[in-house]
């Protein structure tokens, strides 16, 4: 067994036969995600559990001060392990890294500490990450794979956006989940199969998805939208927030979620930024400078076929999104999700939201800053839509934080009329 540092290391014979357990977060972009590893070569299983065991299961091994997605996602892995489900003697944990300032970072050494308390010292842990953190023999993203990701990224994206603007709307209950996660089997397939990715094929897949979604039967109700942004596990991961996107239909709202694209392409873009503020890292501003219009004509292309072939409201495009919080906070804060945070709630603005709801683990710096801090300057612009910041937390109570919810719901719905 391969060791550096005291760190279990993936060696390349484990890729053989080591399954790789993941948790999740956007289940449809991971469904995709996950069949792109596997196409690869490498086993793995996103972990799709839930329930208060799981968060049990983290306080159990992390210390409760911790960061809340870190107990979730380390305390998923950890009931896996105990599960039966899976040969510990032949698992490997993944968790991904982002190599900033925020504490997200140090996930991966929480979860080795969590796994050697509970016996398991044996078990690599591997650190999927762009910042060159970690290297393991056995594991490697190179350009093919990340390639493919990016499609499963886009895809996850178009199929999120339309769903959340068909569910509160659809006559035939579940239509809309069973079409996207048809669509999810399907492009994980495809993504998995083809030899080589065709653009004009994915072009054809987005037009093909958006007329799906056009067919189903919909009621004309008016109905108020209420966006969601914060911390990114908390944002998406319905285990992180309590199910918050089914919560706000429950009581006949459109949520309205970013896509995950935009922080990939805010990753891309604080490479440029460093260069333009500080002066460093010039060669890596120069690389990050041709990725990122690459992105941004992809995100383009996504916009165009929601827009030439529908009416539903696309996701927002980065290129306008970067530039809404000019003059409020900039572009150097980018601890955790940093200026996109502040960035997202102008771009739900001007996508006509009734009210944002805030996501954030207690005690989220990054979030106070660029989202509680946020919120008097955002509101001078735009007083007619309502913010409301709410706290994950273990011991945080479920139903207060609904109740807070309705009392901005019933605020926006007023306002609405």
């Amino acid at each position: 067994m391969g060791k550096k540092e005291g760190i279990v290391l993936f060696t390349k014979k484990m890729k053989k036969d080591y399954t790789i357990l993941a948790p999740t977060m956007l289940p449809l972009h991971f469904k995709m995600l996950e069949g792109v590893l596997n196409s690869f070569g490498y086993r793995t299983r996103i972990l799709e559990t839930s329930g208060k065991h799981i968060i049990e299961k983290g306080l159990k091994y992390v210390h409760n001060d911790t960061c809340y997605p870190a107990l979730i996602v380390i305390g998923q892995l950890l009931d896996a392990l105990e599960s039966g489900k899976y040969d510990r003697d032949k698992t490997a944990l993944l968790l991904t890294q982002t190599g900033g300032g925020c504490r997200a970072s140090n996930y991966v050494s929480l979860l080795r500490k969590a796994i050697v308390k509970a016996g398991y010292e044996h078990i690599p842990v591997i650190s999927l990450n762009f910042a060159g953190l970690e290297r393991h023999p056995g594991f490697k993203l190179t350009v093919p794979i990340i390639y493919r990701m990016l499609y499963a990224i886009l895809y996850g994206d178009l199929l999120m956006t339309l769903k959340n603007q068909c569910r509160p709307y659809e006559i035939n209950k579940g239509e809309s989940d069973a079409l996207a996660n048809g669509w999810a089997v399907k492009l994980s397939e495809e993504l998995s199969r083809d030899n080589r990715i065709c653009y004009k094929k994915v072009k054809n897949n987005y037009i093909s998805i958006v007329r799906d979604f056009s067919k189903i039967p919909r009621n004309k109700d008016r109905k108020i939208k209420i966006g969601i942004v914060g911390e990114i596990y908390v944002k998406f991961s319905p285990i992180g927030n309590n199910n918050l996107e089914d919560f706000l239909i429950s009581e006949g709202v459109e949520p309205v979620v970013p896509s995950l694209l935009d922080f990939c392409l805010y990753c891309v873009y604080n490479g440029i930024v460093d260069a333009e503020l500080y002066g460093i890292r010039r060669t890596k501003a120069f690389f990050c400078n041709i990725l990122y219009k690459y992105l941004i004509r992809k995100q383009w292309d996504l916009i165009c076929s929601i827009t030439e072939n529908s009416d539903f409201r696309p996701m927002g495009f980065f290129e306008k999104t970067r530039t809404l919080p000019e003059g409020i906070i900039g572009l150097g804060t980018k601890m955790g999700e940093g200026w996109l945070l502040t960035a997202e709630m102008f771009e739900l603005a001007t996508q006509g939201v009734h009210g944002i709801i805030c996501t954030q683990p207690f005690g989220c710096l990054p979030n106070h800053i660029a989202g509680k801090g946020m919120m008097k300057p955002f509101q001078k612009r735009h007083p007619d839509v309502n913010i409301v910041a709410i706290d994950y937390d273990p011991g945080t109570s479920q139903i207060n934080q609904e109740n807070r919810i309705k009392l901005m719901l019933a605020d926006a719905k007023s306002r609405a009329g």
